[in-house]
C-alpha cells in the first residue's frame, strides 16, 4: 500500500521533560494503523504532531514522501489530515451543519443551504439520520462523536486519526463506526486508531504499534497479535508508579454502601447493572475502567447527580437513595468532577472563594459572611493541602492544573465530609502534580475519610488504593484487594465482555 504520511525520528520535549524519544510511525492508504499504550505512553503527543497541533522538537514529518512543517490543524486539514479527538471539539450552540463546516465558514465561504445538504449526505454516509439543523447541545454523546467524524470527512481527509472513538458509543453505534471504517479503507483513506479496548483493536486494525514511556517498543500485523501479547508488550518492566512506603491506614466502619444499583443507558451516559460496593472510613477504593465503562456514572448516581432505577445507597447507615444533592452534602458526601473547567472551577473567582463556596453558611453571622472566618478557614485548608499560591486572593486561573485540583479538593473538604468521591482526580495534570494529589488522597484517608476515586490508569489504581473495583460496560468484573492485584489482571477485567 502507498505510504501517505510518516513521522521519522520525531522527538518532543516540554521543558526538561521528553515526551517522545525518536518515534518512527507510518500511515498507509487503505489500512488501519492501531496505536496502543498506557496513559502517558506518548500516543496523544505523536498524534497531535501528525495532526499539526504540536510541532516536533526534532525529527521530520513527511506527507506523500515530502518533508512538511504543519502549521496548525487547519494547515494539516488542507493537506488532507483530520483528527477526531477524545475530548469532543464542537460548538454546542451551533447546528450540526455549522459545526461540520466551521473551517469552511472561517474562510468566508458561507452557503447555508448547500452546507445543510452536504451535511445530510455526510451523515447518511455514516448511516445516521441526524437533522443538520439540530443544535449540537441536543445530541447524545455518541451522536456528537459521529458529527466529529463527519467534520473530518468534510475536509476530504486522506489520513484520519481517531482517538478513543468508541468511548461514548453504544454497541450499535460501534458497529456502524466499524462499517464506516471499512468504507474509508476501501476508498484508500489511511486511518490511525487509538483505543484501550484490546479486543476492539484486533478486530479493526491491520497493524498494531505499541508505545511505552515515549518510545515505540513493538509492531505487529494484527493477524499475528493477541490480547496477551499486547498486554505483555505494553506493560514492560520499567516506569512503574510505586506505592508509598507509608503503611495503609486501618479501615473503620462502612461509610458509603451501594447495593444493587442499576440504571438504563440514556443519551448522555452509560448504563449500570446491579452494582454493589462499599467504602470504609480510612480506606481508599479505586474504580478502574476504560472510558465509557460506567465508573463516572456510578459516582454521579452515588452523589445524586443521576438517578438510579434500582438499588439503594446508604451513607453512615442512612438511606440516601432519594435525597437531593444538597441533602447528601449536608450528611457528609462530597464529589469532585473530572472536568475542572466545566463542572468545578469558578474562573471569575479567586482561590479562596473557590474553596470557601461550599461552606459559606458556616462563615456567616446573621446572614452576613464574616471575612475573618472565611479567610482563616481557607488559609488552614491551603496549608493542609499544600496548595501553591501567592495568596488566597490569587485568581484560580493563575494556578497550575495540579494546584487547581487541590483547591477543588479543598472545597470538598470545607464542610467536613465523611466520604469523598474523586472522578479522575489527576486528569490534565503533570507527573509531579499527580504525585502531590496522591499524597493528598493518602493523607485524607489517614485522617479518617472514606475515599473513592475513579481512574482509567491502571498504575494509579495500584499505587494509591487499598482495594480496586474494575468496571466494564456498566458491570463490576473484578473486586479485589490491591495486594492480590496485578496490572495484567486489571486490564483483562477492564476489557471483559459484559455478560448478557
Amino acid at each position: 500500500m502507498a505510504e501517505l504520511m510518516r513521522a521519522s525520528g520525531v522527538k518532543k520535549r516540554y521543558g526538561g521533560v521528553t515526551a517522545l524519544h525518536g518515534a518512527d510511525f507510518a500511515v498507509e492508504a487503505g489500512r488501519v494503523s492501531v496505536l496502543i499504550g498506557e496513559n502517558g505512553a506518548g500516543k496523544s503527543t505523536l498524534m497531535r504532531i501528525l495532526a499539526g497541533i504540536e510541532t516536533p522538537s526534532e525529527g521530520e514529518v513527511f506527507v506523500d514522501g515530502h518533508p512538511v512543517r504543519l502549521n496548525g490543524a487547519r494547515d494539516a486539514a488542507a493537506r488532507g489530515i483530520g483528527m477526531v479527538h477524545q475530548e469532543l471539539n464542537l460548538c454546542p450552540n451551533l447546528s450540526v451543519a455549522e459545526n461540520i463546516f466551521l473551517l469552511g465558514s472561517r474562510k468566508g465561504l458561507l452557503d447555508r443551504p448547500g452546507e445543510r445538504e452536504k451535511a445530510r449526505a455526510l451523515l447518511a454516509r455514516l448511516r445516521q439520520n441526524i437533522d443538520p439543523d439540530r443544535r449540537v447541545a441536543t445530541l447524545s454523546i455518541g451522536e456528537q462523536q459521529i458529527v466529529e467524524i463527519a467534520k473530518a470527512l468534510a475536509e476530504e481527509c486522506r489520513v484520519l486519526i481517531l482517538d478513543e472513538p468508541t468511548s461514548a458509543l453504544s454497541e450499535a453505534e460501534v458497529e456502524v463506526l466499524f462499517e464506516v471504517i471499512g468504507d474509508l479503507k476501501r476508498a484508500g483513506v489511511g486511518i490511525v486508531y487509538i483505543s484501550h479496548r484490546l479486543e476492539e483493536l484486533l478486530r479493526v486494525g491491520d497493524s498494531i504499534t505499541v508505545m511505552r514511556d515515549g518510545r515505540i517498543v513493538a509492531r505487529s500485523e494484527a493477524a499475528d497479535a493477541s490480547v496477551g501479547w499486547i498486554i505483555e508488550t505494553m506493560l514492560g518492566e520499567e516506569g512503574r508508579l510505586e506505592r508509598a512506603d507509608t503503611p495503609a491506614p486501618e479501615e473503620g466502619e462502612t461509610v458509603l454502601a451501594i447495593s444493587g444499583v442499576s440504571r438504563p443507558r440514556d443519551r448522555t451516559s452509560a448504563a449500570l447493572h446491579d452494582i454493589s460496593m462499599e467504602a470504609r472510613a480510612g480506606g481508599i477504593v479505586a474504580l478502574y475502567g476504560l472510558l465509557g465503562s460506567g465508573r463516572t456514572e456510578l459516582m454521579e448516581v452515588a452523589f445524586g447527580a443521576r438517578a438510579a432505577s434500582d438499588g439503594t445507597i446508604t451513607l453512615k447507615g442512612e438511606n440516601i437513595t432519594r435525597l437531593s444533592i444538597a441533602q447528601r452534602v449536608e450528611l457528609g458526601l462530597l464529589f469532585v468532577s473530572e472536568d475542572r473547567k466545566a463542572q468545578g472551577l469558578f474562573a471569575n473567582l479567586d482561590v479562596g472563594r473557590n474553596m470557601a463556596v461550599s461552606d459559606l453558611a458556616s462563615f456567616a453571622q446573621k446572614g452576613v459572611i464574616r471575612p475573618e472566618r472565611e479567610q482563616g478557614a481557607v488559609g488552614r485548608m491551603i496549608a493542609r493541602l499544600g496548595v501553591k499560591t501567592a495568596s488566597a486572593r490569587t485568581a484560580i486561573t493563575a494556578l497550575s492544573g495540579g494546584n487547581q485540583q487541590k483547591a477543588l479538593i479543598g472545597r470538598a473538604l470545607m464542610p467536613g465530609p465523611a466520604a469523598l468521591l474523586l472522578d479522575e482526580p489527576t486528569r490534565g495534570i503533570d507527573v509531579g502534580a499527580r504525585s502531590e494529589v496522591f499524597a493528598t488522597i493518602r493523607q485524607l484517608a489517614a485522617d479518617g475519610l472514606a475515599v473513592v476515586f475513579s481512574t482509567s490508569d491502571v498504575l494509579e489504581a495500584l499505587a494509591v488504593a487499598e482495594r480496586v473495583i474494575v468496571i466494564a460496560k456498566g458491570r463490576i468484573t473484578l473486586d479485589i484487594p490491591v495486594a492480590e492485584a496485578s496490572e495484567a489482571r486489571l486490564i483483562r477485567a477492564a476489557n471483559a465482555a459484559a455478560a448478557a
